[in-house]
């Protein structure tokens, strides 16, 4: 009996005929030409996607198990601009874009000193995933590491990149309620403080004892 969670088909069962640069800013969006194989055993007509280029991203959700707080990120973000709840102003998870030959767990690190003025150590892997299959190749990892809520929160961010962020610490079950009334409205924050939830007296032990 197969696999039936494997996929059908694999990467040599797409032909990418054409790649076309449409627009490079602060995004770069390119044109696809191509065609794939059809669940039927043919193959498809050519057809065209624009595809949004970006790099991968990293994000972390900052938990201090002894006192049962996270800490997240405030900032301005211009995909929320119709967003009636809250404005573009979104509440997140520390987070950054892997831009060099940094691995993914130095990202994480470098951006929470960065973004909250916490160096961190230990941390745990919750998950990746691709923010927006239809029309992006933006890959996310997701972590967790250990905090100490007392030193509070402040402004932090890049001058250079016109980073203004606050953070905000505030206790696990104000971030549940912040979900279920819409004013954390990004997906890495939902699927982090929903891991946490599932996760949480593995996560505890964890960062108490920094061995997984």
């Amino acid at each position: 009996m197969s696999n039936e969670l494997e996929p059908r088909f694999k990467l040599s069962d797409v032909e990418v005929l054409e790649r076309q640069c449409c627009y490079q800013g602060f995004l770069k969006i390119e044109k696809l030409t191509l065609k794939c194989r059809r669940y039927d055993g043919d193959w498809s007509g050519v057809f065209h996607r624009e595809l949004m280029l970006r790099l991968r991203g990293v994000g972390v959700l900052l938990y201090d198990p002894a006192v049962d707080m996270v800490l997240l990120a405030e900032q301005f973000r211009a995909g929320c601009l119709d967003d009636t709840r809250n404005g573009p102003w979104a509440l997140e998870l520390v987070a950054g874009m892997l831009d060099s030959d940094e691995s993914i767990e130095e990202v994480a690190r470098r951006e929470v000193h960065e973004e909250a003025g916490i160096e961190i150590s230990h941390l745990i892997p919750v998950c990746e995933y691709y923010n927006s299959p239809g029309g992006s190749n933006e890959r996310l990892s997701i972590f967790c590491a250990g905090f100490d809520a007392s030193q509070g929160s402040g402004i932090f961010g890049l001058a250079d990149e016109h980073e203004d962020i606050r953070t905000v610490i505030l206790s696990r079950n104000a971030a549940l309620a912040a979900i279920a009334s819409g004013r954390i409205n990004n997906a890495m924050s939902i699927i982090a403080l929903q891991w946490l939830e599932l996760n949480l007296q593995r996560v505890r032990t964890e960062l108490q004892t920094g061995k997984s």
